[in-house]
């Protein structure tokens, strides 16, 4: 749930985390000044770092795209027509 909005709901006992459903229900620890981390979340957390920064791999074909794809998505009319 690294960078998105969650719902986080604390009783006694544990400590809910929700995102339309639940998605994390931890033993709820009462020390004070103390940041609890599950081990697992620490190796997604570095996973996820160290592919943020690299470049999805793209072909040529990936970058081509016909402009009158552009003038409908802003609701261009030129009112002519371009043979391809």
């Amino acid at each position: 749930m690294i960078g998105k909005m969650v719902e986080i709901t604390a009783g006694l006992e544990e400590v809910t985390v929700l995102l339309r459903a639940v998605t994390g229900l931890h033993q709820r620890v009462w020390a004070s000044r103390l940041t609890v981390t599950d081990p697992a979340h620490v190796e997604t957390a570095a996973r996820l770092r160290a592919t943020f920064g690299r470049p999805a791999l793209t072909s040529a074909d990936d970058l081509r795209r016909d402009l009158a794809d552009y003038d409908r998505a802003f609701g261009v009319d030129l009112g002519q027509e371009v043979a391809s």
